[in-house]
């Protein structure tokens, strides 16, 4: 089969993606953008309700406007302008399509899917972070009766559950679970709800604490799961509760492993924040860039949509600036 050749190839269709997919388009560049998921992946897997902490003018991409109705978007207003985004933009998009090896050469790299090969002179790499939760790693994890990606509270209606985590993801899981009629329970690893939950939502959960509605364990972590229950390991020792369903808000961190079998270096801290320059956002293996989350390692609370779409201009304007000269 012949090898379909590109300017750049993308990897990642988040927002970042996009975001590049636009500037390369407006730049005359021949590009594609792959995706192993649906579009905007990561915000598809955010919970149904999530109500956004930016502004929609903040998440724009492309200076194409997003009108929202409310003061901070919702999910499934985000999931609608950046679809119709890709559509109005008519951007060079294959979904469902992961990337499972990058060969180099001298001067191009073999891109290739499970469909086939393309060939891109240079690459972008912008995957996020939201593909590889934080496990507990205890025994009965792997049971059905435990997920690390929660979406609507109806499932949970009127069952026992216990939400592991403190900040947005597991406070949203808690309360519109118990909302919905489910006798919740959180484990907290430290001693208080996050202080980087949404400052509208966080009195509300401090107060479903209080008030004894949420029961919650501090300073605590899972032991173990079992079909019906779960050991809690609290300052007071062990404890047991009955249990129908873990909701396990632990975390996601970016796959890092990737970037090394790519060649990029990472920094030796426990940031592992991968090597570029920060105003081309070129790596250290010329031709393979980075964009968005997955440029801070596993900072991943550094960078967001609404300070890293520059970096669609920065690569980019780099790319033509190496074309040209």
């Amino acid at each position: 089969m012949k090898k379909e050749n590109y300017d750049i190839v993308i990897i990642g269709a988040g927002p970042i993606g996009l975001a590049c997919g636009l500037r390369a388009k407006a730049a005359g560049l021949r590009y594609l953008i792959l995706e192993k998921g649906c579009l905007v992946y990561s915000l598809y897997n955010y919970p149904v309700n999530m109500q956004f902490f930016s502004t929609s003018e903040r998440l724009e991409i492309g200076n194409v406007p997003f009108v929202s109705i409310n003061p901070k978007p919702t999910r499934s207003e985000a999931l609608e302008y950046y679809r119709r985004v890709a559509v109005s933009a008519q951007l060079n998009i294959r979904l469902f399509e992961e990337v499972i090896q990058v060969r180099k050469h001298a001067d191009h790299f073999d891109v290739a899917t499970p469909k086939q090969v393309y060939k891109a002179d240079q690459l972008i790499i912008a995957t996020g972070f939201y593909g590889i939760p934080f496990l507990l790693g205890v025994k009965g994890e792997e049971l059905p009766k435990v997920t690390h990606y929660y979406k609507d509270p109806h499932f949970y209606a009127f069952q026992k559950v216990l939400v592991v985590g403190a900040n947005n993801s597991a406070v949203d899981a808690a309360l519109e679970t118990w909302r919905k009629g489910a006798e919740v329970t959180m484990v907290i690893r430290n001693q208080e709800v996050g202080k980087r939950v949404k400052y509208w939502v966080r009195p509300d959960m401090v107060n479903r604490i209080e008030e004894g509605s949420i029961k919650t364990f501090y300073h605590s972590s899972v032991l173990e799961i079992r079909e019906h229950e779960v050991d809690i390991q609290t300052p007071d020792g062990k404890v047991t509760i009955p249990n129908d369903w873990v909701i396990a808000m632990t975390g996601y961190q970016p796959d890092l492993g990737f970037l090394e079998r790519l060649g990029i270096a990472l920094s030796a801290d426990d940031t592992k924040t991968p090597q570029y320059n920060p105003e081309t956002h070129e790596t250290n293996v010329p031709g393979i860039y980075l964009a968005g989350v997955i440029c801070g390692g596993m900072n991943t609370h550094s960078l967001f949509i609404e300070n890293s779409r520059v970096h669609a201009d920065q690569i980019i304007d780099h790319i033509r600036s190496k074309k040209q000269g």
